[in-house]
């Protein structure tokens, strides 16, 4: 199967990730363009979507999953950025290596276990290595076990698990991926990648 993926800029991919994630029933809450646009202004980040067609019209397509990655630094303003780093000191080294966060994503109900979403994270993982990042680094609740699974599929390992004392399903986990050089061989998604106007 070959997926298709489109890359967005800055402004269109966030209206598109708003609209997107009200086919999303189980985020408590969604993410606006405006909060996408202020976390991502001055930092390098990647946009993408993938779309599929639709079961009973073949000759149309919809976006079926996103994801979204950005830098993040040893020094952050944003306080939500700045609490991840103080987490990872010591799991993670930030002084003086470009690590990439995956800040959000996900798959529609209907399409996923179809590979969407890990055509999505190897694009995304292509592009981090061609722009000179080290390591990957996501943050997911114990609860997400189809998030978990995909993720030790790509070979993301656990650095951090932050234990919920009243409810073990809400506790935290931090994992990383290192980038070396020939991580695209081992890439297993049939990719074709579009800009969107």
């Amino acid at each position: 199967m070959e997926y298709l993926i489109k890359q967005y800029s800055l402004e269109s991919g966030a209206l598109e990730i708003q609209y997107i994630e009200e086919y999303f029933g189980e985020f408590p809450r969604r993410k606006t363009a405006a909060e996408i646009l202020a976390r991502l202004s001055d930092r390098e980040s990647l946009i993408l979507m993938a779309e599929a067609p639709l079961p009973d019209d073949p000759g149309s397509l919809v976006p079926v999953s996103y994801k979204v990655v950005h830098e993040i630094r040893a020094e952050e303003s944003i306080p939500k950025l700045r609490d991840l780093v103080e987490r990872l000191r010591g799991h993670v080294e930030f002084d003086g290596r470009r690590v990439l966060y995956s800040w959000i994503g996900a798959t529609r109900r209907d399409w996923r276990g179809q590979g969407h979403f890990r055509a999505l994270s190897e694009e995304s993982e292509a592009w981090a290595l061609a722009s000179g990042f080290e390591e990957i680094v996501v943050k997911t609740k114990n609860r997400y076990h189809d998030m978990r699974a995909v993720l030790a599929q790509l070979q993301f390992n656990v650095v951090k698990f932050e234990r919920n004392a009243d409810d073990n399903s809400e506790s935290k986990v931090y994992l990383a991926k290192h980038l070396p050089a020939e991580i695209v061989r081992d890439h297993r998604s049939v990719r074709t990648v579009v800009h969107a106007a």
